[in-house]
């Protein structure tokens, strides 16, 4: 959720009864701090950040998420064991992002109070295991005593109920609030998302971090120089910088990373994001008393 979820869409969330969170890894500290700070003017509940180990100025980061109180932080993309204990003796709330059992049990061992379970169906970056969210919740379920949280592919009320059925107490949805009026992202790339059918995104970059992309010109170059056998310096030569930005915030639709998960196909409005938060609610409901068939 780089270049979409900041203050606005958390602060939204959270006000309609979710968690809302702040994607972090597109913001220099001081930007952090700043939406930190007017997403708590924003709301009176619960507010996260998530935090992608891997990006640079995490000590930054974490010092700042400390300095301002934030109550609950979810981590992403690098080792739980550097950050945790430091986060947890001032009182947050860890959670780690995971796309294995595996690494499940080393969020738990590293002191995470819960993880979330991302399939291969979600957008941004994902595993290299390529494990559907449907075999990776009950596996991780079974792997940990902690609380899991579902993630991938989610988008619907039915979509949460199946997800706790498999052993979830929770679900984390991204893409679809990307089309949202509050999220940070631009119009162009809203629009490119209401559009996007099943086989528009795949999984690519595999030999840097595995990314899911709409398959736009920029995603056509790399499929072609990763069928010709381009090595990792290559592609990340081809990558170059700030390549999400021009994408998904500048709405750069050729050139651009345009990260959205397989869910999309089944996103066809662009909506407030508490009305999106209660028909979820009201269709996860609705679900509850509909009879097995």
């Amino acid at each position: 959720m780089i270049w979409a979820s900041g203050w606005r869409l958390a602060s939204a969330v959270s006000n309609a009864g979710g968690l809302g969170l702040i994607g972090s890894g597109s913001m220099y500290p001081e930007v952090l701090r700043e939406h930190i700070q007017k997403c708590r003017a924003a709301t009176d509940k619960p507010f996260g950040v998530n935090v992608p180990l891997l990006y640079p100025s995490i000590a930054e980061h974490i010092q700042i998420i400390i300095e301002e109180k934030v109550p609950i932080v979810f981590s992403s993309a690098g080792n739980p064991k550097t950050w945790t204990s430091k986060l947890k003796e001032h009182g947050i709330t860890v959670v780690h992002v995971v796309s294995s059992s595996k690494f499940a049990l080393k969020a738990q061992e590293a002191g995470c109070d819960a993880v979330v379970a991302e399939g291969f169906e979600a957008g941004g970056h994902n595993g290299r295991e390529e494990t559907t969210t449907l075999v990776l919740i009950p596996a991780v379920c079974n792997s940990v005593t902690i609380p899991v949280i579902a993630a991938g592919g989610i988008a619907t009320g039915r979509q949460m109920l199946a997800a706790m059925v498999l052993g979830a107490e929770a679900v984390q949805l991204g893409s679809r609030f990307v089309a949202t009026p509050e999220a940070s992202s631009h119009i162009n790339f809203k629009e490119t998302v209401l559009h996007t059918k099943e086989g528009d995104t795949q999984l690519s970059l595999k030999k840097l971090t595995p990314v899911r992309l709409i398959k736009n010109k920029f995603f056509q170059q790399v499929q072609v120089a990763e069928e010709k056998g381009a090595s990792a310096e290559e592609l990340q030569h081809l990558l170059g910088r700030g390549r999400s930005k021009k994408g998904m915030f500048e709405g750069d639709l050729d050139e651009g990373e345009l990260e959205i998960g397989q869910v999309s196909a089944i996103i066809n409005a662009i909506k407030p994001a508490a009305e999106i938060v209660r028909e979820i609610w009201g269709d996860f409901e609705a679900a509850l008393k509909q009879p097995l068939r």
